[in-house]
């Protein structure tokens, strides 16, 4: 009884809370917003840091020092290690995880046969290759490989990989489908600085990547939107659900779903690394993504379910498109006495 009556009350606070928000922020997030400002704000921030060799007419490319800087906080790879053995367990500290995968999956499978139609059956997603980042024990790197993906997941705590690997090898349907590496996104994008790996052939880079309840856990998310551009094929899609940072998302999901509810453990969450749709969306943007749609999320305590819903305030999915290189025009001017 008081469960039911304290998620009502949660519910009416979100409703009351998400038409101001709502009034503020576009469908799309783009409203109120420069684009030559964004350019000169990123430009800013890599001069800043080192990352960008300004180069008149000429793209930017990732450089040495974007790579070697960390995506990785190292106490969120010491929370989850912690966690690594529970992640399979749908009633425990992952049941939010496992519940959204009803929204996120058909998100995913989707949009991509919007990218790429004339797919059906089945396996709609066979031929396609996927990142799934922070995949943590494979929550959704299995039902994609199901799908008929082929997908790599990479996680940099070695439990976690290990955990998912375990369950992956009960099902042969996913043993040729499916992978894991224990690595971080940035040692990923750096092989193929190196010429090796996964990803130094351009026609072995993704179609997709997936980044699902992981922005919010990184230490550098312009490291993190530089090494999806690296990996991913022009054209491709990146998928990313996270939280909004708004005073809602911090009452919501923070003090009640870890705090007085316990839906994920305490210090899961750091409202101070939630990022906005507008903030996201001027940072892949100023990194060669065109975000094609955000779509609000809302999950329900009483029922442990997931919805779609027009406000962004507290959790949001994301998908956006790689944009297709412009390869600059060579000069097809022949020298005088030559044919």
């Amino acid at each position: 009884m008081y469960s039911r009556k304290f998620s009502r009350l949660i519910l009416g606070l979100y409703n009351r809370k998400t038409s101001a928000i709502t009034a503020v922020q576009s469908p799309g997030g783009r409203s109120g917003f420069s684009w030559s400002a964004v350019c000169r704000q990123r430009t800013r921030w890599l001069r800043r840091d080192g990352a960008l060799e300004v180069q008149r007419g000429v793209p930017c490319q990732m450089s040495a020092r974007s790579i070697s800087q960390s995506t990785v906080d190292p106490s969120e790879v010491k929370r989850f290690q912690s966690l690594a053995s529970k992640w399979w367990d749908e009633q425990g500290e992952f049941a939010a995880l496992h519940a959204m995968n009803d929204l996120r999956v058909p998100f995913i499978r989707d949009n991509l046969l919007n990218v790429h139609p004339g797919r059906q059956g089945g396996k709609p997603l066979t031929g396609l290759r996927i990142l799934d980042v922070g995949c943590g024990g494979g929550l959704l790197t299995e039902p994609l490989g199901r799908l008929g993906a082929d997908v790599l997941g990479i996680d940099p705590v070695p439990d976690s990989i290990g955990t998912a690997q375990l369950h992956s090898s009960h099902d042969p349907d996913l043993c040729e489908r499916v992978r894991y590496q224990t690595c971080t996104l940035e040692e990923l994008s750096a092989e193929e600085e190196g010429g090796g790996g996964e990803t130094a052939n351009p026609l072995r880079r993704f179609d997709a990547i997936v980044a699902s309840e992981v922005v919010e856990h990184l230490a550098d998310l312009e490291t993190f939107a530089l090494c999806c551009s690296h990996v991913l094929k022009p054209g491709g899609s990146l998928f990313i659900t996270t939280i909004n940072k708004t005073n809602l998302s911090y009452a919501l999901g923070i003090v009640v779903a870890e705090q007085l509810l316990r839906i994920v453990p305490s210090g899961t969450h750091d409202w101070e690394k939630f990022i906005s749709p507008v903030e996201l969306e001027r940072l892949l943007e100023s990194n060669g993504f065109s975000v094609q749609s955000v779509q609000g999320m809302l999950y329900n305590p009483v029922s442990r379910a997931w919805s779609w819903t027009n406000s962004t305030a507290i959790n949001y999915a994301l998908h956006a498109v790689k944009l297709k290189e412009e390869h600059p025009q060579t000069d097809q001017t022949e020298e005088p006495g030559h044919s």
